[in-house]
């Protein structure tokens, strides 16, 4: 088992920048790829980023690459999401998960595990 509480959104002008975390608790949460995902109204939850257990491996959906950045700190058990240039089409509810199946795992349906999600809202 593994569980996961997302923490750091907020309500921030266009250009500035937010760092998410995914807090994580269980004992096997390091063998996970971790990845974060974000859902608008009416609107699939679609993938945002990725990361292997070392941190060496990630993925980025086209959207963020070069303005976000996923990395990992497994002493702490937490995944962090650094997000830069943030644009008002950033907005949204950001959720992390656990998966077994990889950095490509694109698919809400390969993950096992979900935090409860943190809103992060950017105004023009």
């Amino acid at each position: 088992q593994v569980q996961l509480v997302e923490s750091g959104g907020g309500l921030v002008q266009a250009g500035a920048s937010l760092r998410l975390s995914c807090a994580a608790s269980g004992r096997t949460f390091s063998s996970y790829f971790i990845g974060w995902f974000r859902q608008t109204p009416g609107k699939e939850r679609e993938f945002v980023a990725a990361i292997n257990w070392y941190g060496a491996s990630t993925n980025y959906a086209d959207s963020v690459q070069g303005r976000f950045t996923i990395s990992r700190d497994n002493a702490k058990s937490t995944v962090y999401l650094q997000m830069d240039s943030l644009k008002p089409e950033d907005t949204a509810v950001y959720y992390c998960g656990a998966t077994w199946a990889g950095v490509r795992a694109l698919d809400t349906h390969l993950y096992d595990y979900w935090g409860q999600g943190t809103q992060v809202t950017v105004r023009e």
